[in-house]
């Protein structure tokens, strides 16, 4: 483990301040064990794979595997699907392995080491993050690898590589610009073009002759086409608009793309939902000539999706391009004739499409969704297949695990996807596209001493919130208990959705553990499922008076603690609440304003004050002469904020964060702590130097996992 310098504690206000050196908050393994049946570090120890890709051609996939903070990549195939190792990274460094990519005769694997890729926003100068500390500067970097093993090669440096389908260069994103380095690394990497602006999103086209990308020009962007060095770069049809996602038809003579409009006119109110159109579109390559093929209608229904992927765009067999949108209150799969004309919804049942892929022969649409008719399937995921010419979507792994991520073979024979259910946590599986039983991938991996039997399985509740609104939660508790301690446990986010099991994302599979560890320990949890998250239709993620603009979520957390309340198995007395990111947020309002309900937290870096997170935007609105409703705003957004009612928090909480975090500015947690100081409230601080926001080292989440428990237990017991 990394060390800290440990600082005696400090005192002032009469509230006791201490900051905790990670060697000094992890406490004692041993004591760990008698309180429970497992360690937190057993329970923390599983395997978690990321970055699943199919190479294409063959059948054949590979993956990053994080073990305990050590992240290298692995590839499987058929039949026997046994993993292999293919890098050989041995330190908790805290550098990530993203955006794996297969070179098309499959034999090598395309990567990036380093970065944070899922920041708002990047640090001065475009630093990598450190969360190691090391004296060497760390670079986000492209690599190469034999798929069968090897040595890797560094090709350059930058982000977001897209090999040729020729197989000879990579394109790659590079401060802001698109960047060219051979595939076998024989040059260094070049700008490969000048465009005014930024340039992302490229895409090659199918025979990799031609390159689109977008051309990023502040309150408007363009979808552009560069050929080579001596041919002007072409715009399709520029206008005021955003136009986005370029898709290539498979034939190369068209490209779809998804169009909204450009930033500009009247400013609307602040404080209600508004509409956000978009429509597909599809352009000749030859004359540029583009038609509208579908646009949305004007309704809040008819806004963009902002789940994962968000529009979605595939274009399919039978030249149909595919979609997603809310249009019934889900986002659901459409499909539409290239041409244009009434769009197919392709999955009808309730609930929600997300991680979508496709064929290689452009035939059928694979994805994850929590579409399933077993009992209580809103709260899980499954892996569906649909065709994409007619509404029949089949679920190819019914029954109670959690399934997603999936990509189809090149041979267009299996799919393989990452899989776990309440007790086992993830890892890769595989099974026929033609539907069958499913096989695990590396399961050996999980280590022997991990406390799968030993889990509990948490089962789906639901309440209901003051002002009417229906909210689901996950319910954690060991049989035979009273007068327990309780947690309310709130995600981040807030698009997220907690599940019956281990989560798709890294950062919530942590928390799952931890939660499971506080039941193990007598703990009653609630992981509540609060308005704004997903899983549970366009109204309920699109909420009015919702975040900076009225804090309509918080009543379903209220909502929680009351519910606990109610359990003969909980101490009413002793209930406590964590969360991390949103869920920091909503852990500090609940301390502020219902220190009655709450009687202690863990609040790992949240916004407090959302006047000090929205600074500039409300300078921008004001500098306009239609205002809307900004003065009002402004005032709600204050009432939004937990630093606003600091006169009624007087429950202890418990700071965590991390200083380089990129989400959450760390002045965020400097401020309230100078606030707690100012209003007497005793708290501890737990900060960690150079860590993000969702710390990329396993010994730092170690540290904030023992840390949280600790101060529940010194809190709540």
């Amino acid at each position: 483990m990394r060390q800290c310098r440990f600082r005696r504690p400090r005192w002032s206000n009469g509230a006791a301040i201490i900051v905790l050196g990670l060697a000094a908050s992890a406490g004692s393994l041993a004591a760990q064990r008698s309180a429970g049946s497992f360690t937190l570090k057993q329970v923390t120890s599983y395997p978690y794979p990321s970055a699943l890709v199919a190479a294409t051609s063959g059948a054949r996939v590979a993956w990053v595997f994080d073990e305990r903070g050590v992240r290298n990549i692995y590839e499987a195939a058929a039949p026997d699907w046994q993993a292999h190792r293919v890098t050989g990274y041995t330190a908790d460094d805290g550098q990530e392995l993203t955006n794996l990519s297969f070179t098309p005769d499959g034999n090598t694997i395309v990567y990036v080491r380093g970065g944070d890729h899922d920041a708002n926003w990047s640090a001065p100068g475009n630093l990598a993050p450190d969360p190691s500390s090391s004296p060497i500067q760390p670079m986000v970097e492209i690599w190469s690898v034999p798929a069968a093993g090897g040595q890797p090669k560094k090709l350059a440096e930058g982000d977001l590589p897209i090999v040729s389908p020729r197989g000879d260069r990579i394109a790659y994103i590079h401060d802001h610009q698109i960047w060219m380095v051979p595939a076998d690394g024989s040059q260094p990497g070049k700008r490969l073009l000048f465009a005014t602006g930024e340039s992302e999103s490229p895409a090659w086209s199918p025979d990799g002759s031609a390159l689109a990308f977008v051309s990023s020009r502040g309150d408007h962007s363009f979808i552009a086409l560069f050929s080579n060095d001596s041919t002007p770069l072409r715009y399709v049809s520029p206008s005021t608009s955003f136009d986005g996602d370029p898709q290539w038809s498979p034939d190369g003579t068209q490209i779809a793309f998804d169009r909204r409009p450009g930033n500009g006119g009247a400013p609307e109110t602040l404080l209600q939902l508004h509409p956000r159109p978009f429509g597909i579109w599809a352009a000749s390559v030859a004359t540029l000539a583009a038609h509208q093929v579908w646009e949305s209608p004007n309704t809040l229904r008819g806004s963009a999706p902002s789940t994962d992927g968000e529009v979605n765009l595939h274009w399919a067999a039978g030249n149909r391009i595919v979609f997603l949108a809310d249009l019934d209150g889900w986002p659901h799969l459409y499909s539409v004739a290239a041409s244009g004309g009434e769009p197919l919804l392709l999955t009808p049942a309730h609930g929600m499409a997300e991680y979508i892929t496709m064929s290689r022969d452009g035939k059928t649409l694979v994805f994850s969704a929590n579409m399933g008719t077993g009992t209580d399937d809103l709260e899980r995921r499954h892996i569906f297949k649909v065709p994409v010419d007619r509404a029949s979507p089949v679920d190819l792994t019914p029954g109670t695990g959690i399934e997603w991520g999936p990509v189809v073979t090149a041979d267009g024979a299996s799919v393989v996807f990452l899989s776990a259910d309440a007790k086992r946590p993830p890892i890769p599986a595989v099974l026929p596209l033609g539907g069958g039983a499913s096989r695990l991938i590396a399961a050996d991996h999980i280590p022997s001493d991990f406390p799968t039997s030993q889990l509990i399985v948490p089962r789906a509740v639901t309440y209901r919130a003051s002002d009417g609104i229906e909210v689901h939660a996950d319910l954690f508790a060991k049989p035979g208990l009273s007068h327990a301690p309780a947690v309310v446990f709130v995600h981040g986010g807030p698009p997220r959705q907690m599940m019956l099991g281990w989560h798709y994302m890294d950062y919530y599979s942590n928390s799952y553990a931890v939660n499971q560890y506080l039941a193990s320990r007598g703990y009653v949890v609630l992981a509540v499922n609060y308005r704004l998250g997903i899983g549970y239709g366009h109204e309920f993620h699109h909420p009015e008076h919702a975040g900076r603009w009225g804090a309509s979520e918080y009543l379903d957390v209220k909502a929680g603690a009351e519910y606990l309340r109610t359990l003969p198995e909980v101490n009413p007395g002793s209930i406590g609440i964590w969360g991390g990111s949103y869920g920091g947020f909503l852990t500090a309002m609940a301390l502020a304003r219902n220190s009655d309900l709450f009687a202690a937290g863990v609040d790992m870096h949240g916004v407090h004050d959302w006047m000090s997170d929205v600074q500039d935007f409300f300078e921008r609105r004001a500098q306009q002469y239609e205002k809307a409703d900004l003065d009002s705003a402004k005032k709600v957004a204050w009432l939004s904020s937990p630093v606003a009612y600091m006169s009624t928090w007087k429950s202890p909480v418990l700071l965590i964060q991390g200083d380089d975090d990129r989400n959450v500015h760390f002045h965020q947690t400097v401020d309230l702590a100078r606030r707690l100081d100012a209003q007497g409230v005793k708290y501890e601080e737990l900060v960690l130097p150079d860590e993000i926001h969702g710390f990329l080292r396993y010994a730092s989440w170690l540290v904030a996992d023992s840390a949280t428990v600790a101060y529940l237990d010194k809190t709540l017991k």
